[in-house]
């Protein structure tokens, strides 16, 4: 299993992310966590991962998971033709129920299982991996799967890695670091288990190998 687990947008460990490539093939950015968004906004969250990923080299295509609604089996086809998920950052909530609406939730699995792509993205993206997404209501607008779909939100995560993942943490220039710290500290008094990455900071899994990377 590869994943790269990034705070906010790169990270600062991009060689890492480079290193996990077994393939040049292109990057699926997946951007269904801004769904929400107003339309110029949301043009913006795949030209601006774009236009980032680019600086290091990366060549990317957008995947939007509402394209493959009921239809599993394409989504799987689909992302079998890339090197690298790249899951950006926004509502975990819009971007969860995107997830099981296509089938990603059990596509994106199955693909890491048999190491046929590499995981990676920041903030929300990573938060849906973990075993659940209780506690995340307290910075992230629950009532957008209402909206987006007239269904209720789904609070399983993927469960691929264990712990609870809270990003922006001790990151002053974030708008959510202070309701992220709060989530932090919910979770300690609750004694969930969870990873606490700063902006900057990166968590790396290559097979048996995990690092929690600090910002440069």
């Amino acid at each position: 299993m590869r994943l790269y687990l990034s705070s906010f947008r790169n990270g600062d460990h991009t060689h890492r992310l480079l290193a996990l490539r077994h393939t040049d093939r292109p990057v699926a950015v997946i951007a269904n966590a801004v769904d929400d968004a107003p339309a110029a906004i949301r043009r913006e969250a795949f030209t601006g991962e774009r236009e980032r990923l680019g600086t290091i080299g990366l060549t990317c295509e957008e995947v939007d998971l509402r394209d493959f609604a009921g239809d599993e089996a394409a989504l799987e086809a689909k992302l079998r033709g890339f090197e690298i998920a790249w899951l950006r950052g926004g509502n975990v909530f819009a971007l969860r129920y995107a997830m099981a609406l296509s089938g990603a939730d059990r596509v994106l699995p199955r693909l890491l299982a048999d190491d046929a792509i590499v995981y990676a993205g920041y903030s929300a993206g990573p938060c849906c991996l973990a075993p659940s997404l209780r506690g995340l209501e307290a910075c992230d607008d629950v009532s957008v799967v209402r909206r987006l779909y007239g269904a209720e939100p789904i609070w399983d995560g993927l469960g691929v890695i264990d712990e609870a993942f809270v990003p922006h943490l001790d990151s002053p220039g974030h708008p959510e670091t202070e309701l992220l710290a709060s989530v932090a500290a919910a979770y300690a008094r609750e004694g969930v288990s969870h990873l606490r990455l700063r902006d900057g900071d990166v968590y790396v899994v290559d097979g048996d190998s995990r690092e929690l990377l600090c910002r440069t």
